[in-house]
């Protein structure tokens, strides 16, 4: 009661100094007045804000939190605030480029980069997913997007949370590799809703989906195939799992931290977003695991894990970056993934291929 007391006198106080409010204050009630009746006004809330919470009845239902070890996106939870808004459109001569804004958490916005070939009506669409801490400066590369679209496909390229421009409004410490149940399966869950707005988009063929993954973003590939069938066809790059292993000696790990990484509880979190138990889910997709023998980022004890676990016949790997930089010179970024596509359908195609009255 004297903290309430206190104040009481210092709420009268800061009430009477100014010099109007205070001559009104002592023109019409003494001080002992004007302070029994703060003092009863706040009582009086006071037990009215404790019935209504012991009642439940004033309680602001608070919105269900984003599951991150559950791959499946809950669309009830996470939906989008942002749609899909173009910030901007670039034509060049074989392909056209859109920025497309989206957002489904506050603040976490997602800049789509969907390069198109000019050649193709429809064409069928591959995500690329570059490994952390990659940004999005290469989707604007007029080079990449034209190695991209070469062979008649869509090009869709983000960054995956807590990365690039996506790492904002949060402490230095909450960063990807800390948070990693947050950045794999909230990624996941980007993919599921990526998919979604390509397919509302209606100039792009989205019944078989590709997506190319390298690093983190072949694992979160692993994780989004898993939950969504639309993903047919996978070219991974290095994935990264096996996560008890890889957090003890991979190079991507920073020394200091490494020890809050192995604790039991850190690993029981990252657990559900492993995606050494997904990959043998893959065998009825078409599927392509790459793995370079002297990638620092995955240690030899997780490497040998995820190969294991690659569905047989579907493991590709070059003893060192030249074998595979000469693998890919010959066939190109997209070059694997289109051969397992149908020929595109060219843009004259609907006249051409015109259904013909039946004479019979």
């Amino acid at each position: 009661m004297g903290t309430d007391i206190n104040s009481a006198h210092l709420y009268l106080d800061r009430m009477t100094s100014s010099h109007a409010v205070g001559n009104l204050f002592a023109f019409a009630l003494p001080r002992r007045a004007i302070l029994t009746f703060l003092l009863c006004l706040g009582s009086a809330l006071s037990f009215a804000q404790q019935g209504a919470v012991r009642s439940g009845a004033a309680a602001t239902p608070q919105p269900a939190a984003e599951d991150w070890s559950r791959l499946a996106v809950d669309r009830k939870v996470v939906y989008p605030i942002l749609p899909g808004v173009v910030l901007g459109k670039e034509e060049r001569s074989t392909y056209t480029r859109e920025i497309v804004r989206m957002e489904w958490r506050h603040g976490d916005f997602i800049d789509l980069q969907v390069v198109k070939p000019r050649s193709v009506a429809r064409p069928h669409a591959v995500l690329y997913l570059y490994s952390y801490p990659s940004d999005i400066s290469r989707f604007q590369d007029d080079g990449w997007c034209t190695r991209a679209t070469r062979d008649g496909l869509a090009a869709v390229g983000f960054v995956s949370a807590l990365t690039g421009d996506r790492f904002s409004n949060r402490p230095m410490r909450e960063w990807f590799l800390s948070q990693l149940q947050e950045s794999m399966g909230a990624s996941a869950h980007d993919v599921q809703l990526i998919l979604d707005y390509l397919a509302s988009r209606g100039d792009l063929a989205t019944d078989r989906v590709a997506m190319w993954g390298q690093g983190s973003g072949a694992s979160i590939a692993i994780l989004a195939a898993a939950a969504d069938h639309r993903i047919a066809v996978l070219d991974l790059l290095n994935p990264w799992g096996d996560w008890p292993d890889w957090l003890k000696s991979s190079s991507a790990v920073p020394e200091e931290q490494r020890a809050q990484f192995l604790t039991a509880e850190f690993l029981e979190k990252a657990a559900p977003v492993d995606p050494v138990k997904f990959l043998p889910q893959l065998n009825d997709r078409t599927l392509r695991v790459q793995q370079i023998l002297d990638d620092t980022d995955t240690p030899d004890a997780a490497r040998e894990k995820i190969a294991a676990a690659v569905p047989p016949g579907h493991l590709m790997q070059y003893k060192d970056r030249e074998a595979h930089r000469d693998a890919w010179k010959a066939a190109g970024i997209a070059g694997w993934i289109a051969s397992q596509f149908q020929p595109p359908q060219p843009a004259n195609a609907a006249a051409v291929n015109k259904p013909q009255q039946s004479n019979q």
